[in-house]
């Protein structure tokens, strides 16, 4: 089946096999959170890319392989709410970039820019884009049999940049970030994933970037 990444509130979800990682995506809880399985199809080793909402969802979808990692995105609550039970559950290890580590309730391992998130063979690139909060990140999967693979939690989406609260200067710092650190470095094929709603790709937004830029939001 055709992955297009289209999932909705309690709906199934939609799976991706990657040549060495497949990418399982749900939504979860009344902000219809995007929550990312992603797990190594090598050593079965597991990380969760923001537990959004509705714990036992995603405790089900972890299921018997374990829970290695937890990535979330950035600090505001409607992408952690199920963070505390999950990792009580699983012992997972939960990170989240240094910035925002206050913003969460329960103590993370802080992650920087440049930084490294393994996920059995597979290694996950932290970009830090600041704007949308201060310590917002993306993650860069560089899939070897194919194009690249980005979570951009709530910094990227398709048709924008995320909400900034109609504040000049974080509106610059994030398009400045999403466009020299993303469609500055990443080809048109790299396929974004983000926080609330549909996929796309930096080449189907590409040619937005200046409208963006100009209407400030």
């Amino acid at each position: 089946m055709t992955y297009h990444g289209d999932v909705t509130p309690g709906g199934p979800p939609a799976v991706r096999d990657l040549d060495r990682l497949t990418i399982t995506k749900v939504s979860v809880g009344p902000m219809d959170n995007n929550a990312y399985l992603l797990r190594c199809r090598a050593t079965g080793e597991q990380a969760l890319v923001d537990a959004a909402n509705e714990a036992p969802r995603l405790l089900d979808l972890v299921g018997d392989a374990g829970l290695a990692t937890v990535v979330t995105t950035h600090r505001h609550m409607d992408h952690w709410v199920a963070l505390e039970e999950v990792v009580a559950k699983t012992g997972a290890r939960p990170l989240v970039h240094r910035d925002d580590a206050e913003g969460l309730p329960i103590p993370a391992q802080p992650l920087a820019d440049g930084d490294t998130v393994r996920v059995g063979e597979c290694e996950l690139e932290v970009i830090h884009l600041v704007g949308h909060t201060p310590g917002s990140i993306a993650l860069l999967y560089r899939d070897p049999a194919g194009g690249p693979h980005l979570f951009t939690g709530d910094s990227l989406f398709p048709g924008g940049v995320g909400n900034t609260d109609q504040d000049p200067e974080r509106f610059a710092a994030l398009i400045d970030d999403v466009e020299h650190k993303l469609f500055d470095r990443l080809p048109d094929e790299t396929w974004f994933y983000p926080g609330h709603g549909k996929d796309s790709t930096l080449g189907a937004e590409r040619p937005a970037l200046p409208q963006w830029r100009a209407r400030g939001w």
